[in-house]
């Protein structure tokens, strides 16, 4: 048999055991109308997962803004027709009409818009310089919508981790309860170590897959954006070097 290399899954087999046996003695006590299941509201069941719930639900309303606001700003920069834009872009710089298009440019207020806008601002420069100008607007709107998501990996990270420590400081307690019961043990000695092990563990791992799908979700979007960033960038160069009719 390989040994337990995990310091908390060896904790988690020697004290199940132990809980088992309680149990068993327990129920085995009791009369049976008092072993009927009792009804535990989610609200008290948060409760009883003690002060470690309190950082858990600060984390989950963070990831919950941070998606929430990300995902607004992703559709808003996205909202305008590109094709349309660009067509019209097109049609300004042909017929010479620069400060109609940098008007557009304005009124679109998008990123695209913008990064557009940096390079006609740029006109009778070298290509090269066009073409830098346009990659550090691009740059800078990439930043703008990936503000925020390093919090969120962040949560998806440590909410796990803050469960997991009040599994620790939840078996600490019930071993120290049990201590302190010596022959007396019961299963009322050790519910609040135990409520505390397993609440915490449930309620940090919610939080840290919803921040994890957000923050993937989320990544996705932008990769995506930023492709198609690329590709606008691609397609205003071509503009520029279209001959002259």
């Amino acid at each position: 048999m390989k040994s337990v290399k995990h310091p908390l899954l060896l904790m988690t087999l020697l004290i199940l055991p132990v809980i088992g046996g309680f149990a068993q003695n327990a129920a085995a006590e009791l009369p049976a109308e008092a072993t009927q299941p009792a009804s535990l509201s989610l609200w008290d069941l948060t409760m009883k997962g003690g002060w470690l719930m309190i950082p858990l639900f600060i984390l989950s309303i963070l990831a919950v803004y941070i998606f929430i606001e990300r995902w607004w700003l992703i559709q808003q920069s996205t909202r305008s027709s590109t094709q349309r834009f660009m067509n019209a872009i097109k049609e300004y710089i042909r017929e010479s009409r620069i400060e109609a298009a940098i008007a557009l440019c304005e009124r679109e207020n998008t990123p695209t818009a913008r990064m557009i806008e940096k390079g006609i601002s740029h006109l009778g420069r070298p290509l090269a310089d066009i073409r830098e100008a346009i990659e550090n607007i691009g740059n800078l709107e990439i930043a703008r919508l990936e503000r925020g998501l390093p919090i969120l990996a962040t949560v998806a990270g440590g909410a796990p981790m803050i469960g997991f420590l009040g599994t620790v400081v939840g078996m600490v307690e019930a071993f120290y309860n049990m201590a302190q019961a010596g022959d007396n043990i019961s299963m009322s000695v050790l519910s609040g170590g135990i409520y505390v092990a397993l609440v915490t563990t449930v309620a940090g791992l919610i939080v840290g897959i919803i921040a994890y799908f957000g923050y993937n979700y989320l990544t996705t979007r932008i990769k995506n954006f930023v492709n198609k960033l690329e590709k606008d960038a691609i397609l205003f160069t071509d503009i520029l070097n279209e001959p002259v009719k």
